[in-house]
């Protein structure tokens, strides 16, 4: 693997603020910082992206086609509600691991459905901002995967 993108969603931008009970206190500057270091340790590539407008996040999985190894995807509140999210996957055909900082599988009923879980290639979620470096290494071992 070379290069990764790694996209957040909605909200995420308002991170170490919104709700750190839930969320936690980490920034996603920090996230970022510590995502891009991780992934040069292991000679991968990072671009690391964050937007509340789901049409650029769909722009961005359909622009990572021939040019990303994998994306790692913390859509936030799209996952519950985007098909539109899902239908970019696909068509990229990027290999694709859905991320969220909380265990949405315990959280409120309408967290636990995920469009974005169709089509990833597997879920990391509830441990946080450690969640992204696991999703790196995950990325890192997908042509392990049979």
């Amino acid at each position: 693997m070379s290069s990764l993108l790694i996209l957040n969603g909605p909200n995420l931008n308002m991170l170490g603020v919104r709700q750190p009970e839930i969320y936690g206190a980490t920034r996603l500057e920090d996230i970022k910082a510590n995502c891009v270091a991780h992934a040069e340790a292991l000679g991968i590539s990072c671009k690391f992206e964050q937007s509340n407008d789901e049409g650029k996040l769909v722009t961005l999985i359909q622009d990572a086609r021939g040019v990303h190894d994998a994306i790692i995807l913390n859509a936030g509140a799209y996952t519950h509600t985007s098909i539109a999210l899902m239908d970019a996957i696909i068509a990229s055909e990027v290999p694709t691991i859905e991320l969220h900082l909380s265990n949405i599988h315990a959280r409120e009923e309408f967290r636990h459905h995920s469009y974005i879980s169709r089509v990833a290639v597997g879920q990391i979620c509830g441990f946080g901002a450690k969640g992204y470096l696991l999703a790196i290494d995950a990325a890192a071992g997908l042509s392990e995967i049979p």
